[in-house]
């Protein structure tokens, strides 16, 4: 019978990960302390320390990235209503069905 693989949550590996940070013990007691696999307690600290940057990014960084990311999206959307709106006015000439709201 298989052993069932044990899922850490996020909480856990960055307290393992503040652990080996610290450098008050090996990675060898670290890993026998939280009964993980040593390159486990490594990936987990490297994983942190590429991260720690983002966290003291400026708020506004982050806000600008997000509105950018929002304007592509609604230009997107805007774009795709634009095309709809266009073929159903076609579509309307077409089948002599009058259009209002829209001078065309």
């Amino acid at each position: 019978m298989k052993k069932q693989r044990r899922k850490h949550t996020a909480a856990f590996k960055a307290r393992v990960a503040l652990e080996a940070i610290k450098g008050l013990k090996t990675m060898s007691e670290i890993a026998a302390e939280f009964e993980i696999h040593p390159v486990m307690v490594s990936n987990w600290k490297k994983e942190m320390l590429e991260h720690l940057p983002e966290l003291f990014e400026s708020k506004n960084t982050r806000k600008e990235k997000d509105t950018e990311k929002d304007k592509e999206q609604l230009h997107s959307k805007v774009g795709q209503l634009t095309m709809e709106v266009d073929f159903l006015e076609k579509k309307c000439r077409q089948l002599g069905i009058p259009v209002k709201g829209r001078n065309s």
